[in-house]
């Protein structure tokens, strides 16, 4: 499997909340095939999504379609799996036919939005998620979404207001409080930014972003001893987070958290 595609499961799994979730079963419209194998194969095919081997989800997803086309659900499902595989494109023409069936459904926006911004695509990803808060201001995933792509574009003050709006608007999104967090250390609000790390290290002893993040913060003001202590428990809980090109475009750090986290190790290793 080529880096690329390595880079797109991770950014799938942590950018896209929830997005096989999208609607419980297969609809059928009027003209497609009466079968009795269209449930099956779309629980099947939902299933192998969901524990994420898309390799043996994709032809269940192909097969689901050919007997019920119009099933927007499925367009949209299928679409999430050819971006695991490393097919954004393929996803974004998806995704694009399931707003096209669906033209009012959330789901089929996020999930675009998100393989645009596997390809970069900074502003048609914002129109994406701003559709969504358009129609639900408060939707987490969709704030969240849209904090990453003002990040991407360096605008850290608008991505921290859009995480902690995340955050505020579902209670126990860790994640978006940790990006939170970061986005306030990128901006040199570095007492809030311990704060709210500390504070999520207490309530999830085993979130690796935050003590990541709370080792690169310490060791940026000097407190060398406890930054040790905390990363050996992140780099226990996940290895990933030795690797700044990960950091960088799958798990969407700011540039400053890297640079003192990659100046941390440096040291570690000398």
């Amino acid at each position: 499997m080529t880096r690329l595609s390595l880079l797109l499961r991770s950014f799938f799994a942590l950018v896209v909340l929830f997005a096989l979730l999208v609607l419980p079963g297969p609809v059928m419209a009027a003209g497609d095939p009466d079968t009795g194998d269209l449930p099956r194969l779309f629980e099947r095919a939902l299933s192998l999504s969901r524990q994420g081997d898309p390799e043996a989800a994709l032809p269940l997803w192909d097969e689901v379609l050919e007997l019920a086309p119009r099933d927007a659900a499925a367009w949209s499902n299928r679409g999430n799996i050819r971006l695991m595989l490393g097919d954004p494109e393929g996803a974004i023409a998806d995704q694009t036919r399931s707003i096209a069936l669906a033209p009012e459904d959330a789901d089929p926006h996020l999930n675009r939005g998100t393989a645009e911004e596997a390809l970069q695509r900074w502003p048609e990803a914002a129109a994406d998620y701003d559709w969504i808060l358009q129609r639900d201001p408060l939707d987490a995933s969709a704030l969240y979404n849209l904090g990453n792509v003002r990040g991407s574009e360096g605008d850290w003050t608008q991505a921290q207001r859009l995480y902690r709006q995340a955050a505020d608007a579902r209670p126990g999104f860790a994640m978006a409080r940790s990006s939170d967090a970061l986005a306030l250390y990128q901006l040199e609000d570095l007492a809030e930014a311990e704060r709210q790390l500390r504070n999520l290290i207490r309530r999830y002893p085993l979130f690796a972003d935050a003590r990541a993040a709370l080792s690169a913060l310490l060791w940026r003001q000097g407190s060398r001893g406890e930054a040790e202590s905390h990363w050996a428990a992140a780099a226990g809980l996940d290895p990933s987070y030795r690797d700044s090109a990960w950091l960088a475009q799958v798990r969407r750090w700011p540039p400053t958290p890297i640079a003192d986290l990659e100046r941390f190790l440096a040291l570690e290793v000398s």
